[in-house]
Order: C-alpha cells, then sequence, then structure tokens
C-alpha cells in the first residue's frame, strides 16, 4: 500500500517556523528482513524538502537521509509505518 502526506518539522530557534517535509512510503502488512526498511514494513520511501529529495530507499538507501529535518521525518514515518 501506498501512503503520501507531509511533516511539518519545527524550526529550532523560532517555533513559529517550519519545514515542510512531503513523504511517500510502500509499507506491507508483514515486515521483510530482506528489503524492509531496518527489517520492517517499509520497502520504499522519499522524503522532499523544497522540492528536493532528501531521502530515497528503495530495498535499500539510494540518498540516505541529508538534513536533521528529513531524519526527524524518517523517525516519524518508522514509528508510523514500520
Amino acid at each position: 500500500m501506498w501512503s503520501e502526506g507531509t511533516i511539518g518539522i519545527p524550526d529550532g530557534k523560532d517555533k513559529t517556523k517550519y519545514t515542510v517535509c512531503h513523504y511517500w512510503v510502500k509499507h506491507y502488512e508483514e515486515p521483510s528482513e530482506v528489503y524492509g526498511l531496518n527489517g520492517g514494513k517499509i520497502s520504499k520511501l522519499t522524503i522532499k524538502i523544497n522540492g528536493t529529495v532528501a531521502a530515497n530507499y528503495d530495498r535499500g538507501w539510494d540518498i540516505e537521509p541529508t538534513c536533521k529535518e528529513a531524519e526527524l521525518a524518517l523517525c516519524i514515518l518508522l514509528n508510523n509505518y514500520n
């Protein structure tokens, strides 16, 4: 199943500003030790920030998270879908 959405990561200094992370996740009912992210249910994942790919996983890392906002978005997605 594919899921798509956005995650707002608050700025560390100004809590009224957010970095918008747009994501696409392909996840399954059962985890996969071979293809799943961290052996879990996510097999594909893309996170974009300002139109630029900040992380991409397609049964293996193509682009690991490139910034702290992408890392935080990844943590949220792992919690929700993995």
